[in-house]
């Protein structure tokens, strides 16, 4: 079973960062679990900077959606980046179809959760940016709060990132 460490907040909030120095605090060569997909050049741009900003202790893996297929060694040290991501990917694919994306998220991350790995999962905080102007973007609010308090009940630690600041709210 995975120890789980949730961290949050809003974008720019320093989640990734703190993630990633947890993650070299554990393990020489940790493990980045990307879980975007490249939509734009500007995009491609900002993964291949993260990549590269990372540096070569990490073991880079991407993968969209079937994050429970990776194969990782007993005890890995991952950090997963992001859950907001990972869920936009099942919300498009299931053509905005919220009960079925949190459904097929929620069972691949029951499925994700039984590896023996040390897991540190970066996810935005919803409610505290504007609020949704449209109907997908409520949808997907809503989602992305189910899913943050699914993770967080399963989780060993939940830490909030305010202004770069980690504050724990769970241990």
């Amino acid at each position: 079973m995975a120890y789980i460490h949730l961290i949050t907040g809003g974008q720019r909030s320093g989640k990734s960062r703190y993630a990633e120095e947890l993650a070299k605090e554990k393990s020489d060569h940790p493990v980045y679990l990307a879980t975007s997909r490249v939509w734009d050049d500007d995009f491609k741009k900002r993964i291949e900077r993260h990549q590269s900003d990372r540096g070569d202790e990490w073991v880079n893996v991407e993968e969209d959606k079937q994050i429970s297929t990776v194969y990782f060694s007993q005890g890995a040290c991952v950090v997963l980046d992001c859950i907001t991501l990972w869920l936009t990917n099942f919300f498009v694919d299931l053509e905005y179809d919220g009960e079925a994306a949190i459904s097929e998220a929620k069972a691949e991350w029951d499925r994700f959760i039984q590896k023996d790995i040390t897991l540190f999962v970066v996810s935005n905080e919803v409610g505290m940016s504007l609020h949704a102007e449209t109907e997908i973007g409520r949808k997907f609010v809503d989602l992305q709060g189910w899913m943050n308090q699914h993770i967080a009940r399963h989780a060993d630690q939940v830490t909030v990132m305010v202004s770069g600041i980690p504050l724990t709210v769970k241990k």
